[in-house]
């Protein structure tokens, strides 16, 4: 912003510059300012021969009206702003032709220096200047970068092709990704520039696309986002074409090495061989097992089949509707070992995981069966199974565990300790208890308050099993299985008296041999997670086993204080 001055000598007085200049005449009239930038104010004072004008200046000023003059003065005198840094001091006056010839030559004098003192003060202090440049410059100038802007062509403005300096984003073009952008605070303008690699760390994925840049080499002037377009639809194309003929190329190697279901169907039946679905081969099995024509090892083969099929949950409701499960049901009740056997591992198959089977099982008696052989002399073969369909019928089955605990099945399972040959089958006994009580307290904690799930909960609130198996003294049975050889035994042993701490401390507390026991696993169990650490293994199992001992140890205890 260049601002002039005018006048011939000046002061400053009271932040406001004056400047003198002389003239003469004996009329008055007015005086008009008119200006930009710093206002002008002007006073004109009279004398005899001469006039003494005082123009003084205050920054921040914007004056266009006239003002008065003091005294009487000769002339009237406007004071006018022209182009970028000249001023000129123009008399104008209805009276000019009445001044004296030395009077015109004092006030041609005075105006010549003026304008040159203007000219130095505008070239070498710009910063003393008293105008600024004119809006309409700065509208010429805004107009010739539009009209440059306007030039390009619209299609470059769409895309940014980014350089490693900042440039300006302007607004529609669309920024790459993986470049730098940032919003320069001065300008108020959003730029980016491609990462550099001395001073900034990127991802590879980063590095890849610059990569890919400079391979390029793109020129901003070489490529239109509309060729880009049609480059871009061609590769999607060219995409679609291989993708199509790598899936026609797929589809032939398949037919080639495979052969459709109909062709095989027909080379059987022309070798006297059928295809059969599951469904039909079950209704053959369960035919042959009812037959009274089969000999006991046909009905032993085709409930060893039928195991294998009912496993699947779908399987085994066409099994139900079959009424193979009835059938099942009563050869657990047979006089022949090996169809007990084998009726009750098709049984536990069926049962597992299957609700609907559940329910139609224990209304078919099957409960009070296995119970009766668990009770009886039977074979370890027979129980072994019988213990496995028995646990199949009891979890996640609230109302078969209600009626377990109605029958004395606790009572039942309880004499098996008692009995001789039977070691095997005592952690799957505690196995079975564990799950029982954890399902039940799992389900007590859940969060889920569907009616469905809250049905539930009310059916296992109504089995007590807890205080059954603390009435029963199974808490001392559980207990002494600790000095069983077996680390997975002992694991599942541990987790049991863990889970039935606080309804067994009382008798725990009391239960020397159990506190010496603890004592030497825990010795033992140190030695062998040390040596676990040495092998670079932190996390072992020998160091959980140590832990659930500490812990049930500490849980002992705290039950003291």
């Amino acid at each position: 912003m260049r601002r002039s001055l005018i006048g011939g000598r000046s002061h400053v007085r009271g932040g406001r510059k004056e400047v003198f200049v002389r003239a003469s005449g004996e009329a008055c009239g007015a005086c008009a300012v008119r200006g930009l930038g710093w206002g002008l104010r002007m006073r004109i004072f009279a004398s005899n021969s001469q006039s003494l004008m005082l123009v003084s200046a205050k920054e921040g000023e914007m004056l266009s009206k006239p003002l008065g003059c003091k005294g009487r003065v000769p002339v009237q005198m406007c004071v006018m702003f022209l182009g970028r840094g000249c001023a000129r001091l123009t008399t104008m006056s209805h009276c000019i032709g009445l001044l004296s010839i030395a009077s015109k030559l004092n006030l041609l004098v005075l105006l010549l220096s003026a304008l040159c003192f203007c000219s130095c003060l505008s070239d070498r202090i710009p910063e003393f200047a008293l105008t600024k440049t004119e809006e309409s410059d700065l509208k010429e100038e805004n107009n010739k970068e539009s009209v440059a802007e306007d030039d390009l062509d619209p299609e470059d403005l769409e895309v940014f092709y980014p350089t490693y300096q900042w440039q300006t984003v302007r607004p529609g073009q669309a920024v790459p990704a993986g470049l730098h952008v940032r919003l320069n605070l001065q300008t108020g303008e959003r730029e980016a520039r491609l990462p550099d690699n001395k001073n900034e760390k990127s991802d590879m994925k980063d590095q890849k696309k610059r990569k890919r840049l400079d391979e390029m080499h793109i020129n901003s002037n070489s490529f239109t986002s509309q060729e880009l377009k049609e480059a871009l639809a061609k590769m999607k194309e060219k995409e679609k074409t291989e993708s199509t003929m790598e899936q026609k190329t797929n589809l032939e190697d398949v037919r080639q090495r495979f052969r459709p279901i109909e062709e095989l169907k027909k080379e059987f039946e022309e070798l006297n061989m059928k295809i059969e679905t599951d469904f039909e081969i079950m209704v053959k099995l369960i035919n042959k097992f009812n037959s009274s024509t089969s000999t006991l090892d046909e009905k032993v083969a085709a409930l060893y089949d039928l195991e294998y099929y009912v496993h699947q949950v779908d399987n085994a409701k066409d099994f139900l509707s079959l009424g193979g499960l009835q059938l099942v049901i009563n050869g657990v009740n047979s006089t022949e070992p090996v169809l007990k056997e084998h009726a009750a591992f098709v049984l536990g198959a069926a049962l597992s995981s299957n609700p609907k089977v559940q329910v139609e099982a224990i209304e078919g008696g099957a409960l009070q069966k296995l119970l009766v052989i668990l009770a009886t002399e039977q074979p370890f073969a027979v129980k072994k199974k019988a213990l496995f369909a028995l646990s199949s019928m009891l979890r996640h089955f609230p109302y078969a565990q209600l009626q377990f605990l109605k029958l004395g099945g606790l009572q039942v399972l309880r004499n098996l300790f008692k009995e001789k040959g039977m070691e095997s089958l005592y952690i799957r006994v505690v196995t079975l208890l564990y799950d029982l009580i954890l399902e039940k307290m799992l389900l007590e904690d859940s969060e889920n308050k569907e009616d469905q799930m809250e049905e539930k909960v009310q059916q296992y609130k109504q089995v007590n099993l807890v205080p059954a198996v603390v009435e029963q003294g199974w808490c001392v049975i559980i207990s002494n299985l600790l000095a069983l050889p077996e680390h997975d035994t002992r694991e599942k042993v541990l987790k049991t008296v863990h889970i039935l701490m606080a309804a067994c401390r009382d008798g725990y507390q009391g239960d020397y041999a159990l506190s010496t026991t603890l004592s030497m696993l825990r010795t033992e169990y140190e030695e062998l997670a040390a040596e676990e650490q040495r092998e670079g293994d932190k996390d072992g199992y020998f160091k959980e086993l140590l832990s659930s001992i500490n812990t049930i140890i500490q849980e002992l205890r705290s039950g003291y204080l």
